[in-house]
């Protein structure tokens, strides 16, 4: 059995509230799909806690921090973000031995995982870190055409922050109209996992997918958001919104 989750955003009271959660359920494979950082507050103890994860993908977020160049497209809150989380990882303070680690980690993160027919990346096939895959692009056959036919049976992606299962015949299932499992069949499958720290489905709790080769379980969990609004507004830099946004989860 493993977990998958992605989009935790620097949000370490949702982020601990699932790897407690994953804990309780007797899980220890976790699987992360980008974007750890950017929007929230706590930037380094959530890299801390991934690094013991097996496996970590880049997310545009991360690719943010790293080379700065690649903000084009982020909005002016996002671009905020980026800017102090990359502060948070300063070379010339206290920490910079903790935070030599951290950037040779998120270094070290690979754009895009492969094996035994499944597929893992933060945004697309198409494009790893950037492109969304959206619930309405089932009207888009086209993009969706192209983004299976880079796709050999099973793909887990982040990055919209929506939870949600396509399949190769155009169809879009929430987990809620899924009564939150999926069982795998033999048809082409994209499953987008949700996100941990920035949920955008009007739902705020956590969300991460369970996934032991025949099955997807969606999970939903409760963490103290208020906390994480508290932070959020204490930083200047961050944009007061980011904390709003999570109290609806949107």
């Amino acid at each position: 059995m493993q977990a998958i989750i992605s989009d935790v955003h620097s949000n370490l009271e949702a982020f601990q509230a699932a790897l407690d959660d994953i804990k309780r359920r007797g899980v220890s494979d976790i699987i992360c799909l980008g974007d750890l950082v950017g929007y929230g507050p706590d930037p380094c103890p959530c890299i801390d806690l991934a690094a013991e994860f097996r496996l970590c993908i880049l997310g545009n977020h991360e690719e943010a921090v790293l080379f700065e160049a690649q903000t084009q497209g982020f909005n002016p809150r996002a671009t905020g973000a980026v800017k102090w989380t990359a502060k948070q990882f300063d070379m010339l303070g206290d920490d910079r031995e903790a935070n030599a680690r951290r950037w040779d980690f998120m270094g070290a993160m690979p754009r895009i995982y492969s094996g035994n027919g499944t597929l893992l990346v933060h945004g697309s096939p198409s494009d790893p870190t950037r492109e969304y895959i959206y619930t309405t692009d089932v009207r888009n056959p086209n993009k969706m055409e192209r983004i299976f036919s880079q796709v050999e049976h099973l793909c887990f992606v982040g990055h919209t922050h929506v939870p949600g299962i396509w399949t190769e015949d155009m169809t879009y299932r929430s987990p809620e109209e899924l009564d939150y499992v999926y069982r795998i069949t033999a048809n082409k499958t994209i499953i987008n996992v949700g996100s941990v720290g920035q949920p955008r489905d009007n739902d705020p709790r956590a969300c991460y997918v369970l996934f032991d080769g025949t099955m997807v379980r969606f999970i939903k969990v409760k963490y103290d958001v208020e906390a994480t609004v508290r932070k959020i507004y204490a930083v200047k830099e961050l944009d007061r919104s980011l904390g709003d946004r999570l109290r609806e989860g949107r």
